[in-house]
């Protein structure tokens, strides 16, 4: 098969430009991420087909099954074009509908639009909805839109441009200076200035280097990378071959944790038609630059989305960070320089290369440039994956475009930076969304997990969870981390079941700042956050659980008994309903009432009544 030249790449860029403008025909874009694929995208789409089959309309209509759309909370969902229209939660039964009323007549579906939770009104163009209407769509540009197994879609939208700029005009400092003059930092957790980082491996002597890409997203409630993988996996593999410009490496690899089979399969096709395109492997754009990509799926370890673990894993050996000096830019992968840089940072790369480092910086705040992703989940209304400038309130965040708390409850705190990041309660809403001001209020940008908490979530219990986690994923190298967050994790045990001493809280502070002065990495180092930041915020919960024992948001189950209120019982029997051990004696016309001897304390009647009944 031929290569493809630069005149190529514009040749099929201005031969799809009716393709993306949607002006050909009607297009039909259904959300093939993996949350919309778990909530049946796929049958919908089979069921889309075979109805426009039997009106006779694939001629007429095009079903473009795209990556992940954002709006997770919604699917399966759909955007018809022309016209952006949004289709949210589509049911099989749907199907007729939407081909005989939009598609035939010409009238919108308002039964499927996405309705405003203030106003309940319906709002059909996608981006009139505000969790789309205060995002800014850089790193995310492609999502919803093109075919991810498509190179002409990606193509079409100025892929592989960048590369042939960098690959044809541009020598490898001019590279890294326009990275530097960019601002941009790691999108990875650590904020460190990409361009920098690149100038260091290019100046390391060395006759092999290497490239690559961490997607090894372990952080719980992160899912921007495999999100960003799914839906543009050709934005990675063209920032990967800039980034192998700039160094002179000619060997990438990119370590996805194999519990992402649909970014991985995606990732695979994308390799191939590279390759087969010329641009991946020898003589790329007819530049006479060589590189290649391997894909390495790693085992789930969560200390392997450190560095050095990642790349011990790739060399076939335990994934076990080790002390820097000398950094990975000077001795990394098989102790040949090596940068590494994840999903979110790469697939930034091209755009920069296309339209300069000034354009880039010109969004953002003094020392964070740019945009960033936040995949953003827990009591939020708005579930889903945003992209906003460097700089925005959390507060715009939470409320604008995560659309507030559900059921009418108050926010308390959202935990930013994954389980090493930090609760941030509700006086610090205003915060704007930066590395030096996140870092202020006692937590850090992370990759970019955010999980809202409302007014039931209990601090001691969600400080013992991510201790749990932070503590099950220690590799075990280092005492400090070892054995410091196994104490912490016991004391935070200790204190959710009601057998706290006073004494404890002193000794999780000291114990937490000792681990973070010690801790051989960056997991063991930021490991205490969550505790420190509950303490520093949520101080008076802990000491309810010592000196009172008592849980005030009602969720430590060995603090609390049940009863239910008769002047407050509606007799409606839903807890009764819904109690997995039939707990609740209950019949019609009469009040609930729970046998405390058969109570396992789940907590499902409690969540289940609708009149605070259970008290």
């Amino acid at each position: 098969m031929p290569k493809f030249t630069v005149e190529d790449l514009k040749s099929i860029k201005a031969g799809h430009a009716d393709r993306l403008a949607f002006k050909d025909k009607i297009y039909l874009l259904i959300c093939g991420g993996t949350g919309c694929h778990a909530t049946g995208s796929l049958k919908v789409k089979d069921a889309l087909l075979s109805e426009l089959a039997a009106k006779q309309l694939q001629d007429k209509v095009t079903v473009v099954e795209t990556g992940c759309n954002g709006f997770c909370a919604m699917g399966p969902l759909m955007v018809v074009h022309p016209g952006d229209v949004f289709y949210q939660k589509i049911a099989l039964d749907d199907i007729p509908r939407i081909v005989q009323e939009h598609l035939i007549d010409g009238k919108i579906v308002e039964k499927l639009l996405y309705k405003d939770p203030s106003t309940k009104k319906p709002i059909a163009v996608q981006t009139d909805i505000p969790f789309f209407a205060h995002q800014m769509p850089r790193a995310l540009r492609n999502k919803g839109l093109i075919d991810p197994e498509s190179i002409e879609d990606y193509i079409a939208r100025d892929g592989y441009l960048g590369a042939a700029r960098a690959l044809l005009e541009m020598n490898a400092e001019q590279i890294v200076q326009e990275m530097i003059k960019s601002g941009m930092r790691g999108r990875g957790g650590a904020g460190f200035p990409t361009g920098v980082k690149w100038d260091f491996a290019r100046k390391s002597e060395g006759d092999i280097k290497y490239v690559l890409c961490n997607a090894d997203e372990g952080d719980p409630g992160a899912f921007m990378d495999r999100s960003i993988l799914e839906a543009d996996p050709h934005a990675v593999l063209e920032g990967m071959i800039i980034a192998a410009k700039a160094i002179d490496a000619r060997k990438g690899y990119i370590y996805a944790r194999t519990e992402y089979p649909l970014a991985i399969t995606r990732l695979q096709i994308a390799i191939a038609r590279a390759k087969e395109n010329g641009l991946l492997g020898q003589d790329i754009l007819g530049s006479g630059f060589d590189f290649d990509i391997e894909i390495y799926q790693g085992a789930g370890a969560f200390v392997c989305g450190e560095e050095t673990a990642l790349m011990r894993s790739i060399e076939g050996r335990r994934g076990m960070p080790r002390p820097r000096p000398p950094f990975p830019a000077h001795k990394g992968l098989w102790e040949k320089p090596t940068i590494l840089n994840n999903v979110e940072t790469l697939c930034n790369v091209p755009q920069i290369m296309l339209h300069g480092g000034d354009w880039y910086a010109s969004v953002g705040t003094a020392t964070s440039k740019g945009t960033k992703v936040f995949a953003m989940s827990g009591d939020v209304n708005n579930i889903g994956l945003v992209e906003v400038p460097m700089g925005t309130p959390l507060r715009t965040l939470i409320y604008d475009i995560g659309g507030g708390i559900p059921k009418k409850r108050k926010f308390k705190a959202v935990q930013l930076g994954g389980p090493s990041g930090g609760c941030i309660p509700e006086q610090h809403l205003d915060t704007p969304v930066d590395y030096e001001e996140i870092s202020k209020v006692g937590a850090i940008m992370g990759s970019g997990g955010v999980i809202v908490m409302d007014e039931n979530t209990c601090m001691v219990d969600m400080a013992r969870f991510f201790m749990d986690f932070i503590q099950e994923e220690s590799c075990g190298k280092c005492t400090p981390c070892r054995e410091g967050t196994r104490r912490l994790l016991q004391l935070l045990e200790k204190i959710s079941q009601g057998r706290g001493e006073p004494g404890d809280i002193e000794t999780m502070e000291a114990l937490s700042h000792t681990i973070r002065e010690t801790a051989l990495c960056g997991l063991g180092q930021t490991g205490p956050n969550p505790v420190l930041s509950t303490l520093r915020y949520f101080r008076d919960e802990f000491e309810a659980h010592i000196y009172e024992k008592r849980c005030p948001a009602k969720r430590c189950v060995d603090l609390l008994e049940f009863e239910i209120d008769p002047e407050l019982c509606t007799k409606c029997g839903l807890c009764a309903k819904a109690c997995p051990v039939d707990a609740i004696v209950w019949q019609k016309k009469e009040v609930a009432r729970i046998e405390k001897d058969k109570c396992i304390k789940c907590l499902t009647c409690y969540d289940k009544c609708k009149f605070g009944a259970i008290m």
